[in-house]
């Protein structure tokens, strides 16, 4: 019996036990009671539990406990006549109101067949329905190269969209370009100082410029190919050095993030959206709605009506508008393509931000569910035991290119999605390098690359026909208890929009397919164990290779 049948099938004997507790208790019967199966932290507690009698405390003024307890009896005897009575060997109650359930193993080796199968799409589920959601990430100003800061998010961002995808949503990933306003011209400024330095006129250099290495790179191609065509201050240079800069800088953005294998649907540009008449006219749709008004020669949105703790300017006195003014514009485009939900990622620097923009959203129609916005927080690079010093102006920063060139792709990425995308990230350099079992992401990847080489010699003759309910021992069900564990942590991730528990996930089930290895030869005398045992660590191949992908890092076949 597969694995999804037994949950439904439990989730519906909980169902009717709860319609049953509602004749005791009928407020009960006024509200649906969300049934949430989840897989114990603990293994001692069961394969699955529910803590639904803790929603049902709230209702009929008991004790979880006590609820639970109740549960427990009335699930026992509908399973007395359920068609899945033989799946389950047991059900308790632990404190304070949890049931937990264990299963039988014919369930677990009903998995194995499942992934051998299914293969690539072991794990794969259809909670998203195909709803759409668009997914923008990085979206660094065009002022420099990535740093580790937008690496993070690039990471993270790209291993969420693939988790959503696996979790049947139909997602787009976006880039939005600001490629417009004060940071812009900052930069034009910058690059035409070292052009003028380089070509022996003096300069002065604007303050707060850029400052970084990359800054000169780019002044030098830019006398390789003109000249000195620009050294005399005309009207058209500041548009010219604008424009030279900003192609430079994202030809190198899109390089490092396909280098980094990270893949963008759309890259939509700010300076496109105000030339599109869209700004003003959500202004004027929001003045229509009643949420601007005018005050001191500037326009205010009503962002106070929504739970912004002030009112927002829009537009100040000086008919300029302020980052909100497109960004408001840029959500209803959004959703205007089609897009059920959105996610933002952003850095950690814009918190004050989120309720700003969740208003604007609700004052243009949309509920604040409709958008998801992710703070990512920032890493710090460690060197041998020393923090690795960053600013972007002042040019003293590593690029996600440098980090790339030095740990590898893989390192990189699974080290940046090892975290809660809400904790700051400390990034060992020596240890992302490391060959060694206190590597995490090696030690998933010898795990892949150990079962590839273990099916090698064996030619994989024994797999076919294999007896599986031969395994028995405890490294054994510890390992496919693992592997039946896949599905419930991609349905996690992509719930709670974290890919971190993906990492967790792999760091423990090669940590159990090394513990069962260590202790059983998986090709000995005895075939028919042969067989069954290499039906499993191809499985575990399997799984290990489907979570890597989804992080975007190789599954090697040999290290």
């Amino acid at each position: 019996m597969q694995k999804n049948l037994v949950e439904k099938s439990i989730s519906h004997l909980i169902q009717n036990s709860i319609d049953e507790l509602s004749e005791e208790f009928p407020i009960v019967s006024q509200g649906h009671i969300p049934i949430q199966m989840e897989v114990p932290k603990d293994r001692r507690h069961g394969d699955l539990c529910t803590n639904v009698a803790f929603r049902l405390s709230g209702l009929i003024g008991q004790k979880p406990i006590e609820i639970a307890q109740k549960l427990n009896l009335l699930v026992g005897n509908h399973l007395k006549h359920s068609r899945i009575k033989k799946a389950i060997k047991r059900i308790e109650v632990k404190p304070p109101g949890y049931v937990n359930f264990w299963l039988s193993e014919k369930v677990f080796y009903n998995t194995l067949s499942d992934i051998y199968k299914t293969k690539g799409n072991f794990g794969k589920i259809n909670i998203g329905a195909n709803k759409k959601i668009l997914l923008e990430f990085v979206s660094a100003n065009p002022t420099g190269p990535l740093t580790i800061a937008h690496a993070r998010q690039a990471a993270a961002g790209d291993s969420l969209a693939n988790i959503l995808e696996f979790c049947g949503y139909s997602v787009k990933r976006e880039y939005y370009i600001n490629d417009e306003g004060l940071q812009m011209s900052l930069l034009a400024d910058s690059v035409r100082a070292r052009y003028l330095e380089l070509s022996k006129r003096g300069s002065t250099f604007p303050e707060n410029g850029y400052k970084g290495a990359y800054v000169y790179d780019i002044a030098k191609e830019l006398k390789k190919q003109h000249k000195e065509k620009f050294l005399e201050e005309k009207k058209p240079w500041k548009e010219f050095f604008l424009k030279f800069s900003y192609t430079s800088i994202m030809t190198d953005i899109k390089r490092d993030l396909k280098d980094f294998n990270v893949k963008f649907d759309a890259w939509y540009s700010q300076t496109k959206l105000g030339k599109s008449g869209e700004v003003e006219k959500k202004i004027e749709f929001l003045r229509t709605r009643k949420y601007v008004y005018e005050k001191d020669g500037a326009l205010w949105f009503k962002s106070t009506e929504f739970g912004d703790d002030k009112d927002r300017v829009i537009r100040k006195s000086d008919g300029t508008y302020t980052y909100l003014a497109p960004d408001i514009a840029y959500h209803h485009n959004k959703f205007s393509r089609g897009f059920n939900k959105l996610i933002n990622i952003w850095g950690p620097d814009h918190h004050g931000y989120v309720p700003r923009i969740k208003a604007a959203i609700q004052a243009m129609g949309f509920q604040e569910s409709d958008l998801a916005i992710i703070l990512i927080q920032l890493s710090t690079l460690f060197r041998e035991g020393k923090p690795v010093s960053m600013s972007t102006r002042q040019g003293e920063f590593v690029t996600l290119r440098e980090l790339v060139g030095e740990v590898g792709k893989d390192a990189a990425r699974f080290f940046f999605v090892m975290r809660k995308t809400d904790s700051h990230l400390d990034f060992d350099l020596e240890l992302a390098k490391k060959h060694s079992p206190q590597n995490p992401v090696y030690y998933v990847q010898y795990a892949h690359a150990r079962i590839c080489s273990i099916l090698k010699k064996a030619n994989l003759a024994y797999i076919p026909g294999a007896k599986l309910d031969i395994l028995k021992e405890q490294e054994e069900i510890n390992l496919i208890k693992f592997l039946w564990r896949f599905t419930h942590v991609i349905e996690s991730c992509g719930f709670y929009l974290e890919p971190h528990g993906l990492c967790s996930y792999l760091q423990e089930l090669a940590k159990t397919f090394h513990s069962f290895y260590d202790k059983h030869r998986v090709i000995g005398e005895d075939a028919d164990l042969s067989k069954a045992r290499l039906f499993l660590v191809n499985c575990t191949r399997i799984v290990l290779a489907n979570g890597l992908k989804l992080l975007g890092v190789s599954a090697p076949k040999k290290m």
